[in-house]
């Protein structure tokens, strides 16, 4: 005689609703010295009766890491909109983005600084100040001649490594040479005499 198998059809899987994306705006002193961000999302969620739905805040709270690069993703599970039906309710997914600096462009655990010259500096040297990310100044010595567009690091003075923390990349100090927009006659036999062809 045959067995019989068991009865009742198959389960219904539940499917899970899209996540939620925000972006999490950061500051270089942010990546520097790790931080917390309490970010409020606003969502719905279910009524007792399950077929209604509420709005509600809810804060969620994330420690940014030191070294953390843009495009990082930091997941909620569940903590999205919920919807009838039965589904599971959405991740909320907040990904990194680099606040913009007022001196400093992000390279990785890099930061890149554009400094402004004058002809005189470029060719016969002098100091100039650097900013850091911790807003103090560094010194840096111009001995040889600077050509426009060359470059200079200042090591240990970017951002941390998120793998290592305690190392940190470098300043990396772009020059632009800045040219006199006129020369009288004199400044300009002067140059011809001393500068080469």
């Amino acid at each position: 005689m045959r067995g019989m198998g068991g009865g009742g059809g198959p389960t219904r899987r539940r499917n899970q609703d899209p996540p939620i994306h925000h972006d999490l705006s950061v500051s270089l002193q942010d990546v520097l010295n790790g931080t917390v961000k309490k970010m409020r999302i606003t969502r719905r969620r279910l009524n007792p009766d399950r077929r209604t739905t509420r709005e509600e805040e809810k804060v969620l709270e994330i420690e940014v890491k030191k070294g953390w690069k843009a495009g990082t993703r930091i997941t909620f599970p569940r903590e999205g909109d919920e919807t009838p039906g039965g589904n599971i309710p959405a991740d909320v997914v907040f990904t990194v983005k680099d606040r913009t600096h007022k001196h400093f462009k992000r390279e990785g655990a890099d930061v890149r600084y554009i400094a402004k010259i004058g002809l005189k500096k470029a060719l016969c040297g002098g100091v100039i100040s650097i900013p850091t990310i911790e807003e103090g100044q560094v010194n840096l010595a111009l001995k040889d001649v600077v050509q426009h567009g060359s470059i200079r690091r200042i090591s240990g003075q970017g951002l941390p490594y998120p793998k290592e923390p305690n190392r940190r990349g470098d300043i990396i100090v772009e020059f632009h040479v800045v040219f006199p927009t006129r020369l009288t006659d004199s400044q300009k036999s002067q140059l011809a005499s001393i500068l080469p062809d």
